[in-house]
Formats: structure tokens, sequence, C-alpha cells
């Protein structure tokens, strides 16, 4: 018993050592010293400022700048907002100035693909080349992560500016090769002006 407050005591005489050595420490962070009788606003400021509603017109007063400033929303979707050049939206294939193929069915956007979206099968050309008869993005697994278009040594695999593409049914959002070029040459000015603008961080 005597043992147990003998050590009680020597806890509690090492915590107040502790206390005092911090208030000289810290004397910024003692509560006792942070307010003193006298400081902050007086009763007769606090009676004439609720008297004279100014806090009130204070508030009214941002509400009056606000009013004239111009607005920050739009009316979507009638009014849509710039999008970055880096936007990740709806996936496309693109083609050459030429008509061709840009993918050499290398299947890197394949395989670096975390949510295994993109199905690719491929055969040899006739001069010795590569080209896919199957591509395919299961848009319900895709996460948009853009990793797709950064392996792509041809910038064949992008995600364009589109972000409406809701759909009724699940089958809609399974893309296939025909699709994709369909959007690629929908949106290749485009597409190209953003990769031409992010060249330099790519």
């Amino acid at each position: 018993m005597a043992r147990s407050i003998h050590i009680s005591s020597t806890v509690q005489a090492k915590n107040t050592n502790d206390y005092r050595a911090n208030r000289e420490r810290f004397p910024e962070d003692d509560i006792s010293t942070r307010y003193t009788p006298g400081q902050g606003p007086s009763v007769l400021d606090n009676a004439s400022q609720a008297l004279l509603l100014t806090e009130l017109v204070r508030g009214m007063w941002v509400v009056l700048e606000s009013f004239f400033r111009p607005p920050y929303t739009l009316m979507y979707p009638f009014e849509k907002g710039a999008l970055s050049p880096r936007f990740r939206g709806e996936h496309a294939l693109r083609r050459y100035p030429s008509g061709e193929e840009r993918c050499i069915a290398c299947k890197l956007c394949e395989a670096i693909c975390p949510a295994q979206a993109i199905t690719i099968e491929a055969e040899p050309r006739e001069d010795g080349s590569r080209r896919t008869t199957r591509y395919d993005i299961d848009m319900t697994k895709c996460i948009y992560c853009g990793f797709c278009q950064e392996a792509c040594p041809v910038d064949a695999i992008v995600e364009g500016p589109n972000y409406e593409y809701a759909t009724e049914t699940h089958e809609e959002l399974l893309y296939n090769k025909e699709k994709l070029l369909a959007n690629g040459d929908k949106w290749e000015v485009e597409l190209a002006r953003n990769l031409e603008a992010d060249h330099l961080y790519r």
C-alpha cells in the first residue's frame, strides 16, 4: 500500500514538473494567460452592434456584392464549360490521315489496363505487320485512368472529350472496334489538337 502511494505521488510530481516546463517553453499555449479580463469588445460595443444591426448590414453587403458579380454556374445542358486537353472521357480509336488504322496490335493497352476492360485479338497482314481483328472495351469496367492512352506508342487509343454517353442497356456500353473507330473519326480534329497541346507533358 505504501509503495503504491509512493509511486502515485512520484507520477503526480512528474506531471506537475512537465506542466510547468511546458508553460515555460510555450507560454502562448497557457489558457490562463491567453484570455485576461478587459480584452475583447466591451458591453457598450456589443450593445451598439446589436442596436445598429451592423452584423446584418455587413451580411447584406456581401449579398449585394455577389448580386452584381457574373454568375459562376452554367445552364447545363444548354451551356457547357471548357474542358481540359487532358480530359478523359469516352474512348476512341484514331486513324492516320490516309485512313489507315493507327493501332498496331501491340496489346500494351490491354496489358496495362488495371480493370481488364480491354480485349484485343490480332492477326498478321500480308506485309507481315499486325492488325486487330477485335478491339473491345467494356465501359462498365473502365476506371478512366488513362493508362491505355499513355501506353500506346502510336496514339491510337485515346480518351475523347465526350462525357454524355449514358445508355439504357448494359450491352450499349460494350464498345467494339467499329464503335471506337467511329468515335475517332468524329472527334479527330479535337483529339489531334488536345494531343498536340499535351505533348510537352507526355
